[in-house]
């Protein structure tokens, strides 16, 4: 006869708002008392009689609550609670032990192996279900700040923002949009998980003032006239706290939110170009001459020999009506600060 229970998926038996809980055990008369208690409770029940069922199921059902025999035939409980915590699909399911195995290595192996909690059989269906609410709220909170992160970072997605997430601590690009992995490969030639160097200096840089919710200065990376400027936007988790050796808490590490942003001053050059009758190149070697480049500089910009820059800036002086190239780097920036703020010069 078929007990209450089934060793099946069951998932159409799943009761809306219903925490899922799956018993791994492999005596059938220790699943029929705690299935029947949780049941009576209002969870949705799941079982699984062994260790291989065990991982088909929560791979498949994803419970929010695995009750996990330690001693099993074949593939005991710890390796199952290991090969659960090392599929990212099942890695933040709490886990707690069911063990007849008071021994304190034992119960430490449990925990090493990924537990959250244990109790000691024979089972206390009271007590298994007050255990399973203190881990069920705490695994629900995780969800829904991993939820809400999620929803801002669609968010930026959909609005084709160019957002990445890096973790302060070693300066490892977590998370990004495709906009922002298009614009890093362009300007840095680099890829995730690997962050920017220039990015990781200025984040750990100005952590400390970013946790006092002052904004600090941005970044900015140029490639010819464009220009690529990082915002440090938000904490997105706590992070880590440290005390120095007087006590003071360090800047913390965690993951931020960085905004990126890309500008160009195409529109400079153009207004160069008309205001002083120069050709589009002459108009680009006096752009960076405003800048501060020296002509080698220039040259590698814009592909051209030092030797060609220079004939360049000859005919600019002409048209200019100037003999240095100071007194034609100030022509420039006085036109450039007539048109407006271009956050360039």
């Amino acid at each position: 006869m078929t007990p209450a229970w089934s060793d099946t998926p069951a998932l159409s038996a799943r009761r809306d708002g219903a925490p899922v809980v799956l018993i791994v055990d492999d005596v059938p008369d220790n699943v029929a008392v705690l299935h029947d208690a949780l049941d009576e409770a209002g969870y949705t029940v799941l079982v699984a009689l062994d260790g291989e069922s065990a991982l088909a199921r929560a791979a498949q059902a994803l419970p929010d609550v695995i009750l996990l025999d330690a001693v099993m035939p074949g593939l005991d409980g710890f390796e199952v609670a290991r090969r659960l915590k090392a599929d990212p699909l099942t890695q933040a399911i709490p886990i707690i032990f069911m063990t007849g195995l008071t021994e304190t290595e034992h119960l430490v192996a449990a925990l090493d192996a990924g537990g959250a909690d244990y109790v000691t059989k024979p089972v206390k269906p009271r007590e298994v279900m007050a255990r399973m609410g203190v881990h069920l709220q705490t695994a629900r909170q995780a969800r829904e700040g991993v939820r809400e992160r999620q929803q801002a970072r669609n968010a930026l997605d959909a609005l084709g923002y160019a957002a990445i997430t890096v973790r302060a601590a070693d300066g490892r690009l977590m998370w990004q949009t495709p906009l922002a992995r298009e614009w890093l490969l362009r300007y840095c030639g680099t890829q995730a998980p690997v962050t920017p160097a220039p990015v990781v200096a200025w984040l750990q840089r100005h952590l400390r003032e970013a946790r006092q919710q002052l904004e600090p200065p941005r970044l900015s990376l140029e490639l010819g006239p464009r220009r690529l400027t990082f915002r440090l936007h938000q904490q997105v988790d706590d992070g880590d706290a440290a005390a120095d050796a007087g006590g003071e808490t360090q800047a913390p590490s965690g993951d931020w939110l960085i905004v990126m942003q890309e500008t160009s001053d195409t529109s400079v050059i153009e207004a160069l170009a008309q205001t002083f009758g120069l050709t589009a190149r002459e108009a680009e070697v006096l752009y960076w001459v405003a800048k501060g480049k020296i002509n080698r500089d220039i040259g590698d910009i814009l592909g051209a020999s030092p030797a060609t820059v220079k004939k360049h800036l000859e005919r600019i002086y002409a048209k200019l009506g100037v003999e240095t190239r100071t007194a034609a780097a100030a022509m420039a920036i006085n036109r450039v600060r007539a048109l407006g703020p271009t956050g360039g010069m």
